[in-house]
């Protein structure tokens, strides 16, 4: 299978503009699509940024089918561009951060909802997730998705990688002081569990916030070759299955592991 060249596109958009930032998206998408890519995938809350008020979260979600949804399909259909985008998803009483893959036929593939809620402010926001695995095929590989704050606990990734994913796709809104997370821990996640990583993050001011880029697609073998810097940007790596079998085959963490000696874990 040829590579599946993925774009990453760093931005905030405009808070509490959905018009706009599904506007910004479908621009993006055909830079993406212009460039080579199969995939374009966007930063945490991107559809409504992240630092909105508490009480104006619920009015600002969606189903997973409504009417972002839809129109985040026709834009991908029409650029022939897969789309992952988080937003805030609205399933009966209780709001989720969630992330929603869409196919380059526009059809919805996954939808996954943040399992581990980060500080005062998405706890009290939102509803965490139960389903710590969701993945879809996507060019060749199984996809796999979590949420920023997700990706720092190993066991999480672990079991992405016990699954199969293949490439792991991580919208963030990761902000100052934790800009170690994308330079260092990251790069290590994806060659633990020999996987591609995609961590997609927002940039610049917003409200309380400080969110740092350094948006990255992180190799299986622990080399980080495409990586953002601090402002608006689409950067573009490719997620070679090749290469991605060549590092399983070279590297043994997941060979070697004992798991009868990781019972006290659970």
């Amino acid at each position: 299978m040829p590579p599946l060249r993925t774009a990453l596109l760093q931005s905030s958009g405009r808070l509490g503009d959905t018009a706009e930032n599904l506007k910004r998206l479908d621009e993006a998408a055909a830079r993406a699509a212009q460039g080579g890519a199969g995939l374009l995938v966007t930063s945490e809350m991107f559809l409504t940024g992240y630092a909105l008020d508490l009480q104006d979260i619920p009015g600002f979600a969606e189903p997973a089918d409504g009417p972002s949804a839809v129109a985040i399909g026709e834009i991908a259909r029409r650029h022939g561009v897969a789309v992952l985008y988080g937003y805030p998803e609205r399933a009966g009483e209780a709001v989720f951060n969630a992330a929603q893959l869409i196919g380059p036929d526009g059809s919805a593939l996954a939808n996954y909802r943040k399992t581990h809620l980060f500080g005062c402010f998405e706890q009290d926001a939102f509803t965490p997730g139960d389903t710590p695995v969701v993945q879809a095929d996507l060019g060749g590989l199984r996809v796999g998705i979590m949420i920023c704050y997700d990706v720092e606990f190993p066991e999480n990734v672990r079991a992405h990688a016990l699954a199969g994913t293949d490439l792991l796709l991580v919208p963030t809104a990761q902000m100052h002081p934790f800009q170690f997370v994308a330079e260092q821990l990251v790069p290590v996640r994806a060659f633990e569990n020999q996987m591609y990583i995609a961590y997609v993050n927002r940039t610049g001011p917003e409200g309380e916030f400080e969110f740092v880029g350094l948006s990255c697609l992180a190799n299986p073998d622990g080399v980080t070759r495409t990586r953002a810097g601090r402002g608006e940007e689409l950067v573009f790596g490719e997620a070679d299955p090749e290469l991605l079998a060549a590092s399983r085959e070279n590297n043994p963490y997941l060979r070697d592991r004992r798991p009868g000696l990781y019972a006290s874990l659970v």
